[in-house]
């Protein structure tokens, strides 16, 4: 396989903000100039594979071969002992249409119980990610990593997205949904992911620094993967107590700060929704944002 070099473009294969942004943060220090499938305009194909790795190799080749370019493919989910294995690759599907995983743990939840999982610590389970990297001529390697730990209910915590509100991994007490973004990155699965990744493929790159690039100003982006991927009432809360945070940090680059000017901006961007399936917190986020960067 090629190697990767500082300076080269990578396609990152996904739609999902939350993921694209969460990979680019992976990546950033070694040079890599990141484009994702979705600002391409590359359709997403269908997941007809039954892995993990077979679902991520299909996205990785698709994306590669549609771009010329090489691309990156994420293929990630929950599995809980009780349940088999599932949601397994099925982890997104979960979430219906509208990707609300409020509504994906609370089937996960209804399903331990059918299980007579809930008791004890709490049922055993392991998030799992699976990288491919593929070259526009089919060439693909794969890389894996998984984080074990257990699950509770209610759901904890704004942070993070999917499934994060539920799991606790081992060694701590709180969920992937209470941990600030950095402390989750140490040893999620798909930062486990990412290491064998880097051992293999970026070994003959230094990286910048030790970690992500540091922004100056606003972080939009990190905003706009949160706002794409929050599914209940209080990964809402903490949306805004962040947005609140952000004001403060960086008032100077908001285009609207009085709440006069806010609430008016707010107001037009709520007329503009397309009233997509979303689920409604997650398009008020979206108009929040919007409303603060935006006439």
């Amino acid at each position: 396989m090629t190697p990767l070099s500082r300076g080269m473009k990578l396609v990152v294969a996904s739609h999902n903000p939350g993921k694209v942004w969460e990979i680019n943060q992976l990546i950033q220090p070694y040079g890599l100039d990141a484009v994702s499938a979705g600002e391409l305009g590359l359709s997403e194909p269908e997941e007809t594979e039954m892995t993990f790795e077979g679902n991520a190799r299909l996205k990785a080749i698709a994306a590669a071969k549609g771009s010329g370019l090489p691309a990156l493919a994420d293929d990630s989910g929950l599995e809980v002992a009780c349940l088999d294995g599932a949601p397994g690759i099925y982890s997104a599907r979960w979430a219906g249409p509208g990707k609300d995983f409020g509504l994906a743990m609370k089937k996960v939840a209804e399903d331990v119980a059918g299980h007579n999982g809930w008791s004890g610590d709490g049922p055993r389970a392991n998030f799992i990610s699976v990288l491919c990297l593929a070259w526009p001529d089919g060439d693909a390697k794969v890389f894996e990593g998984k984080v074990f730990g257990h699950l509770v209910w209610p759901p904890r915590g704004g942070n993070g997205f999917g499934y994060d509100p539920m799991f606790v991994p081992e060694g701590d007490v709180r969920t992937f949904g209470e941990m600030e973004p950095a402390e989750k990155y140490a040893i999620s699965h798909r930062t486990r992911a990412f290491a064998a990744f880097k051992a293999a493929m970026l070994d003959g790159i230094a990286p910048t620094g030790s970690g992500a690039s540091v922004k100056v100003g606003r972080d939009l982006a990190a905003f706009e993967a949160a706002a794409a991927s929050l599914s209940t009432r209080v990964e809402a809360a903490a949306f805004v107590s962040r947005l609140k945070d952000d004001l403060i940090a960086h008032r100077a680059d908001w285009k609207n700060v009085t709440l006069e000017t806010y609430l008016e901006a707010l107001e037009r961007q709520l007329a503009r929704s397309d009233g997509s399936e979303e689920p409604a917190w997650r398009q008020l986020a979206k108009a929040m944002l919007a409303a603060s960067a935006h006439d």
